[in-house]
């Protein structure tokens, strides 16, 4: 399992997040949770242009074996999906931090960011 990037910020619910200069977060699911996952074989966001509260579910991503819920980690609109993500869903494992990002969210609530996990506070949280 990869070290969690130091330049993100995380959740519990096992997403990550990049803070944008233009006011908006890039977000995708962590390492260690596309490792519990197993093998991605869809992701599903049909809320692209919605307006979401934090901790609503904005999608799924379906693995071989289960259907996760995908939890919004800021109250925002989504202004993007990684359409990427249709043809190579396999994206989200091989890449996580990178390739396999999910949504973009253009955030409303600065306060909410004192709330995500640092690098090292989600190494805790996951035991690594």
């Amino acid at each position: 399992m990869a070290t969690p990037p130091e330049n993100l910020k995380y959740t519990k619910e096992h997403e990550w997040i990049r803070l944008e200069d233009d006011g908006t977060a890039v977000v995708g699911i962590t390492d260690f949770a596309q490792g519990e996952l197993g093998d991605i074989v869809y992701v599903e966001v049909e809320t692209q242009g919605q307006t979401i509260p934090r901790d609503e579910v904005f999608g799924t991503v379906e693995a071989v074996k289960t259907v996760s819920d995908l939890f919004m980690p800021l109250s925002g609109e989504i202004v993007a999906f990684n359409e990427a993500l249709e043809d190579d869903p396999e994206l989200v494992n091989t890449s996580p931090y990178e390739e396999g990002w999910m949504i973009k969210i253009k955030y409303d609530n600065k306060e909410e960011l004192d709330e995500l996990l640092s690098a090292e506070a989600y190494q805790e949280l996951i035991g690594a």
